[in-house]
């Protein structure tokens, strides 16, 4: 017995980003390739008048050359314009830096990104 199955065309899907991704990308787009992401949290938030997110990220740079970098970036952060589509990063701090020099100097660095989901 043979059964002939029609020919179809495989359907492709593609994978939707969350807006966590998009957050990661845009932040390691700005720090660099040197740095590397640890930890990423993403909470909601709302106030009377907005809707939207909080995402704490660490990244860490690891060397010299590395270290010079996330100086840079802690110091562009909070002035940054990221593109975001249909959130308004209303905020972007630098919440916390750890530093050590021995073995290899390396810099932990915690930014925290205030979105607001725009009407």
């Amino acid at each position: 017995m043979h059964i002939d199955i029609p020919e179809t065309k495989a359907r492709r899907y593609r994978v939707r980003k969350t807006l966590a991704d998009r957050v990661r990308e845009a932040l390691l787009a700005m720090a660099g390739p040197e740095a590397n992401l640890l930890t990423h949290e993403e909470t909601p938030w709302a106030s009377i008048t907005f809707a939207g997110t909080r995402h704490e990220l660490t990244l860490d740079f690891d060397g010299i050359a590395a270290c010079k970098v996330g100086e840079r970036f802690i110091t562009a952060l909070p002035d940054h314009e990221f593109t975001i589509p249909n959130m308004l990063v209303a905020d972007a701090t630098v919440s916390e830096v750890d530093s050590s020099y021995t073995p290899e100097p390396r810099m932990v660095v915690t930014a925290t990104l205030l979105l607001l989901e725009e009407a």
